[in-house]
């Protein structure tokens, strides 16, 4: 761990999978905090067999999100385990689960247990729908997530079926909730020394997202529905046809909107009676779509953003991936960092979105094998050797290192 990480010192035991809780955990991780990632002996992290698969250990998928952090396999079912990790939680300053509500505490290993040990721990779940009220035990995965609330309501295209975001978006945001609260949480600690739990849900997730839908029901009552690529509130603001495939404009003010319209030779629409306000605009979108795209379809997407980039109108291509990591300005921000690994090479990673200018984040080392650092962990944290190759020996624990490896 590097001294000018800006959670450096930070003890995270990340007893997460999938998606929601390991995004959590590593956004902690890349910001310097020592995450211990507590995996079941049997197979470790579901993720792990998920996806597109690597060598031994890995699928690309766990490698994305597990990076910087260090794996301990352990039976928490087992008394000794559970007793095991109760000796970890002294030294922690936070735990993280996404188990069923419940889950925990039939271990032994829920908040009021593990806040006795340590009054200042900060103790994090993320669910599916959260920890109270009549659907808290409910399974709950992204997909149904987005349907509950409300997100696959409003996406895609009029008339056609339901459909999801299109990446897992209540998972990641769960998640990037879930590290916030934790890190508000953690400064009340320093400040305090009093812990607290913290609690949030793939469902609250999505519905914070619905910011101008919920706006628009809450003024009217009205149920908003899908738009396709177009704005709720505003015009032109969405993909538009050129020649050769779409490119997205966004002209969602006044300013902006005149700005367009002289970029490409449109002058008369600016004066149109159709057109003039921004809520004349939005009535009318799909004519003035149609409009807009008998221009733009007479030349290629290309031309099209080179001359309006030149006119500082406001508009981009719509890539595939591939496209977006050869994109200059991705590659500027480092956002795709690459990192050398003796097992498996080059590994090509997200960069992290969020700079720091004194105390940046670091992409330092690949997800972990499964119990790779259970010897490791445990060592430097007071267990003796004996005890570690006990623990193995029982099959309580899994290490990949040290003597007594299994």
């Amino acid at each position: 761990m590097t001294i000018d990480s800006a959670l450096s010192g930070m003890v995270v035991l990340d007893l997460t999978q999938i998606m929601a809780g390991p995004f959590c955990t590593m956004v902690l991780a890349d910001m310097g905090a020592d995450v211990i990632k507590v995996e079941k002996p049997n197979g470790g992290d579901d993720n792990r067999r998920m996806g597109p698969p690597f060598i031994k250990d890995w699928s690309a998928g766990f490698l994305a999100l597990n990076r910087n952090k260090r794996s301990l396999a352990v039976d928490l079912r087992n008394e000794v385990g559970q007793a095991m990790f109760k000796r970890l939680v002294e030294g922690a300053d936070a735990v993280v689960e996404n188990f069923r509500p419940g889950v925990m505490d039939r271990l032994g290993l829920g908040y009021e247990t593990l806040a006795a040990i340590k009054p200042s721990l900060i103790y994090c779940s993320v669910s599916g729908f959260g920890n109270t009220g009549p659907d808290a035990l409910k399974g709950g995965f992204d997909l149904v997530a987005q349907g509950v609330s409300g997100l696959m309501s409003i996406t895609g295209h009029p008339g056609m079926p339901p459909a999801k975001v299109g990446v897992p978006i209540t998972d990641i945001s769960a998640g990037l909730l879930s590290a916030n609260g934790i890190l508000c949480a953690y400064i009340h600690a320093l400040k305090t020394g009093q812990g607290q739990q913290v609690d949030t849900s793939l469902m609250e997730a999505g519905i914070a997202y619905t910011v101008w839908e919920s706006s628009v029901y809450f003024a009217d009552e009205e149920i908003p529905g899908p738009l396709g690529s177009a704005h709720r509130v505003s015009a032109p603001y969405q993909a538009l046809r050129t020649s050769d495939g779409y490119l997205n404009i966004g002209a969602a003010t006044q300013p902006t909107w005149e700005q367009l319209c002289r970029a490409i030779g449109l002058e008369a629409l600016i004066d149109d009676p159709r057109f003039i306000l921004p809520g004349d605009r939005k009535a009318r979108e799909d004519e003035l779509a149609a409009l807009l795209e008998e221009t733009f379809t007479t030349d290629t997407s290309s031309n099209w953003l080179k001359m309006l980039e030149e006119a500082r109108v406001v508009a981009g291509p719509i890539y595939n991936m591939d496209q977006v990591y050869k994109d200059p300005q991705v590659l500027a921000r480092k956002m795709l960092v690459d990192l050398e690994d003796p097992d498996l090479g080059t590994i090509h990673n997200i960069g992290i979105p969020v700079k720091l200018s004194v105390t940046p984040g670091q992409i330092r080392t690949r997800a972990p094998m499964l119990g790779e650092h259970t010897y490791e962990v445990l060592l430097e944290r007071g267990f003796s050797q004996a005890e570690v190759d006990d623990l193995v020996s029982a099959e309580v624990m899994f290490g990949n290192q040290g003597p007594g490896t299994k």
